[in-house]
């Protein structure tokens, strides 16, 4: 298309940057094509039908791979809304070498990474480790960026030698908004939204589509496919499956709280075992021991994962007893051995700023205020520790000890207890580690919190579904959490490797199904516009102009945040040579993206 050159202060239209609309085939490599046990693809002279089960992030990485690939795609998820439990997590990825990390200061490579993936991860998938540090930059960075997803910063979490824990801008929503954004501006992507997969459909030992129900109308489908990928997420909202896969060498706590995706219930793995799948590691577990139970839904099994890691951890009996730095792989084995399987987040007045709820609702701090700290059910305070002891039911002499023996070795420097700060542990860990000593000071009563599936539905190295001998279900592909995230963090995880796998264990799918589709290829196209080729918006604002003061403004804002265009002006995507105006009702909505604050 030809546009005329023009400011963006001048038309004050804006040519949405979207990822390479084109019909670009990426094929992956040899491992992951087309092996032994595929069975011959349908001979088609059209693009492949695919479904996809699921909208969470391994379900839109799909989904938009296949698309930009050229194939017909239907998405359909059994909420009304995009992101599974994705969208409600803080959202952190770990990537290998990027510039963030450059920026920063950290100097990261694969071989590094690898080292840190099997040495935390015991037991994790060498294979599926190797390609994923590998391809994190391209696969992950490199296209979320170029989605519009915006990098804030990256941190460090236990296991990794350097900080790879990217996060992105507005948590969980700030990673998915981008990609179902870019689904939306698909042609060839379909959702179908509060229908449920009951059934895979086999013909001619081929999986060939899904029985559905519309759960509103509570009436049953069949969508038709020539593949099948499923991203149902885990199964750790399912409290039945977690017993029954629970680790054999712990008792199954008294208590438990659900703490995954409100649709983690193990659908797939059913579907699956129903024709023969297999279902690997099933009791790679990643619960926490963090779970508050969730003030929002009283009386239920749900929790939230709530922690402060610059107070400590106490037991029942007021003694430390495990690295509360060490996360879940050292505490949940020590919490679980306790003869009463729960803890208590002691912190002060001083440390209650780093107390944090996990999720993208909960990043308001008054909100926590409110229904957590002015809960007296949840939240017990007191200005000594000997009363908090009480308030608490925690042996009173107890807790006063431990609290004087913590600080006497952050005086010291070195934690010869649990080797939680000293000489040799990361910046965070000392820095984190203070002393204890400015009232009030509080305590929060957690349990064991269901998370993470690291075991799931088997696969091979392009993502394809196999039985019990390894052979691969033709038409049959499964992604993300389902696959216990293709088992890359083996029996723990550095953190960020859930949502990370999710895209890559996607986006290899969808090139495997590419290129196993006996299809004529699109020719490749060029990329759209970006707003760049049109609007020179840095030169626009670059004198101060009577009558721009607000444009100027909020122009500067997004320079400096590098926000996406789209975030604000979401009408003009995709572009419509046609119809490319701004709209003032949509626009009105991207107000509070600034003005959020008080007088």
């Amino acid at each position: 298309m030809t546009i005329r050159s023009r400011t963006l202060a001048e038309s004050l239209l804006l040519i949405v940057p979207v990822a390479a609309v084109g019909l670009v085939l990426i094929v992956g490599s040899s491992e992951m094509g087309s092996g032994p046990g595929e069975g011959p693809a349908p001979q088609q002279t059209t693009p492949p039908r695919v479904i996809v089960v699921g909208a969470g992030l391994s379900g839109l990485s799909t989904a938009l791979e296949l698309a930009d690939g050229g194939a017909s795609v239907v998405v359909i998820d059994m909420s009304s809304v995009y992101g599974g439990h994705a969208v409600m997590s803080q959202g952190g990825v770990a990537v290998v070498d990027t510039p963030v990390q450059v920026a920063a200061g950290f100097k990261d490579s694969p071989d590094l990474a690898y080292k840190d993936f099997v040495e935390w991860g015991e037991g994790a998938d060498r294979k599926w480790v190797r390609f994923y540090v590998d391809h994190s930059r391209e696969m992950i960075y490199d296209w979320l960026v170029d989605l519009g997803v915006v990098f804030s910063g990256v941190d460090n979490a236990p296991g990794n030698s350097v900080d790879r824990f990217h996060q992105p801008a507005e948590r969980g929503i700030g990673l998915v908004t981008p990609v179902y954004r870019a689904c939306l501006e698909r042609p060839n992507v379909r959702f179908v939204w509060n229908t449920r997969a009951d059934s895979l459909v086999i013909r001619d030992e081929r999986v060939v589509g899904v029985r559905t129900t519309d759960m509103r109308e509570n009436t049953d489908g069949f969508l038709e496919s020539d593949a099948v990928v499923l991203a149902t997420g885990g199964f750790q909202s399912n409290l039945d499956l977690v017993r029954e896969f629970w680790p054999a060498e712990f008792d199954f706590p008294e208590t438990i709280l659900a703490g995954s995706g409100r649709h983690s219930i193990g659908l797939g793995h059913e579907m699956v075992r129903d024709i023969g799948g297999d279902l690997v590691k099933m009791d790679y577990q990643w619960n926490y021991y963090s779970g508050l139970p969730d003030p929002q839904n009283p009386g239920s099994n749900k929790g939230l994962n709530a922690a402060n890691m610059w107070g400590i951890l106490v037991n029942s009996q007021g003694k430390r007893f495990a690295n509360d730095h060490g996360w879940a792989k050292d505490v949940m084995p020590a919490l679980l051995k306790q003869d009463r399987v729960t803890c208590w987040a002691i912190f002060d007045e001083a440390t209650r700023k780093e107390f944090s709820v996990s999720g993208s609702d909960w990043a308001d701090i008054d909100k926590v205020n409110r229904l957590v700290f002015a809960n007296p059910k949840l939240v017990q305070s007191a200005d000594t520790i000997g009363e908090l002891a009480r308030k608490a039911g925690l042996p009173v002499e107890n807790l006063k000890a431990t609290l004087v023996r913590y600080n006497s070795l952050v005086d010291k420097g070195v934690d010869d207890d649990f080797g939680r700060f000293g000489p040799g542990k990361t910046e965070f860990n000392n820095t984190a580690s203070v002393k204890l000593e400015t009232p009030p000071y509080y305590a929060i009563q957690t349990f064991p919190l269901t998370r993470k599936s690291m075991g799931g539905v088997a696969i091979d190295l392009g993502c394809r579904v196999v039985d019990k001998k390894k052979r691969p279900i033709p038409g049959l592909y499964a992604v993300g959490e389902l696959t216990g995230l293709a088992l890359i963090n083996g029996k723990a995880a550095l953190e960020g490797t859930f949502l990370g796998p999710c895209v890559v264990t996607g986006r290899v799918a969808a090139r495997t199904i590419l290129k196993s589709a006996s299809w004529k290829r699109p020719v490749q196209q060029g990329g759209a516009e970006r707003c760049a080729d049109c609007h020179d918006v840095k030169s626009d604002i670059a004198d101060t102009r009577p009558g721009f003061w607000h444009f100027e403004k909020v122009h500067a804002k997004v320079l400096a945040q590098q926000i996406d265009c789209r975030q604000c002006h979401g009408e003009l995507s995709p572009y419509r040579e046609d119809d490319h105006r701004i709209n003032p009702r949509v626009l009105a909505a991207a107000c509070m993206r600034c003005h959020t604050g008080r007088e």
